[in-house]
């Protein structure tokens, strides 16, 4: 049996910027998409600890190392800039997955890395 498990996570996440106009996807930097195992154009779910909303969205390289996490388009009519949010990604398996969990500070440097 296939069996669809936590692939990646980043806590904590701080949304540095929010634009409307973009056509669509969160913005992470390279740094932490190595860090979490996550590849341009995978789909993520990012989850608003701020408000609670959720949402489907992929993924973009922002600037190594800039600290920089954007929501962009219409999903930033639902999680705004200064939002901390979780960013979560899964894989299909039929063997159980050690999943990627960075917990960040608020300067979306990582401060821990877990298999919780």
């Amino acid at each position: 049996m296939q069996r669809q498990l936590l692939k990646s996570k980043i806590h904590r996440a701080l949304i540095t910027d929010s634009n409307v106009d973009y056509e669509g996807s969160i913005t992470i930097p390279e740094d932490l998409m190595a860090e979490a195992d996550l590849w341009e154009g995978e789909k993520v779910l990012v989850t608003s600890i701020t408000s609670g909303a959720r949402l489907e969205t992929y993924v973009i390289p922002g600037p190594d190392g800039s600290g920089q996490i954007v929501i962009n388009g219409a999903a930033a009519h639902l999680i705004n800039t200064g939002h901390r949010v979780t960013i979560m990604s899964w894989g299909v398996s039929a063997e159980s997955i050690t999943p990627k969990r960075l917990l960040l500070n608020a300067r979306n440097e990582i401060v821990s890395r877990g298999s919780k």
